[in-house]
């Protein structure tokens, strides 16, 4: 049985379904063990849209798999060396082929740690009003879309589906997590999108900038979780069409987010139908990202 095309959304009879978020759907292994499937919903303000973007899911995790094998040495991870078949019968292994992650369970922080680059989105609009992002002052006459003189750690609340996150000052983050903790998350963030922006620049594509998620072990390591510096969780331009003081095409979902704002959606549910054309320019970018990073072998 091939893998589908298209994958919406799973119901997989022999693990026991837990959460389905905006884009993935979680299942419980066994106590230690959880299996993450990244379907093709895509969301926008919040909100899942009714069509999905073929392929997307396979992108998505591919790129997670590179990334956290990329950066094994600096930040230990929580995917596990596991087959789908030791876990799954052949059919729904079949169905999620290329999409799933078999991995550890840890604690979540409540937390999503935020690293920027570039000064866009929410950033840019709260640099003009108050010329500082989440409370850490830049200097003045930055343009949109202008690289920051060093990358800037802005955490945010993690929101339920249908939520928004909430921008927090790194002093919250520590009433939240402690000052350790908080401190070691922002170190290593800094540091993975350093890295990562490098490696990228190198191959066509700026990242605006990218928020993580981490967990802690039972032993109290932290492990980085979730995905990994996808076109869902990043900004990612193409290097040679970035001009600050323009908002630059994008290899992610901004494009989608583009269309909708033009066709005057309201940002509430429900979302309207994604055009055919849309869909596919959408499918195309995500696509190239992952041939840029990480070449055509991971397709």
């Amino acid at each position: 049985m091939p893998a589908p095309e298209v994958l919406a959304t799973t119901d997989l009879k022999g693990p026991k379904l837990i959460a389905r978020g905006k884009v993935r759907d979680l299942y419980a292994l066994d106590e230690k063990t959880l299996l993450i499937v990244t379907t093709d919903r895509i969301s926008a303000y919040d909100v899942v849209l009714p069509t999905p973007i073929p392929g997307k899911g396979r992108v998505l995790t591919a790129l997670s798999r590179f990334w956290f094998a990329h950066f094994a040495d600096l930040i230990p991870n929580h995917l596990l060396d596991a087959p789908l078949e030791d876990w799954l019968a052949p059919q729904e292994a079949a169905l999620v082929e290329g999409r799933a992650m078999i991995v550890r369970r840890v604690k979540p922080l409540p937390v999503e740690a935020i690293v920027r680059g570039y000064l866009v989105g929410s950033g840019w609009r709260e640099y003009e009003r108050t010329g500082a992002v989440c409370g850490i002052r830049l200097p003045e006459g930055l343009r949109l879309a202008e690289k920051l003189p060093e990358p800037i750690f802005t955490p945010s609340t993690k929101a339920d589906a249908g939520a928004h996150d909430e921008n927090i000052s790194f002093a919250r983050m520590q009433d939240l997590i402690g000052a350790e903790l908080a401190a070691r998350v922002r170190e290593v963030s800094l540091e993975i999108y350093k890295q990562a922006a490098a490696y990228a620049e190198a191959r066509g594509i700026l990242i605006a900038d990218t928020k993580f998620e981490f967990g802690l072990d039972e032993e109290g390591n932290l492990i980085w979780i979730d995905e990994a510096l996808t076109p869902d969780s990043s900004r990612f331009w193409p290097r040679d069409a970035w001009r600050p003081g323009e908002n630059p095409p994008s290899f992610d979902k901004q494009f989608v987010r583009d269309w909708l704002d033009a066709a005057g959606w309201d940002r509430k549910p429900p979302a309207p139908e994604l055009p055919p054309a849309i869909v596919a320019q959408t499918r195309a970018k995500y696509e190239e990202a992952l041939r840029r990073l990480v070449g055509d072998e991971a397709r």
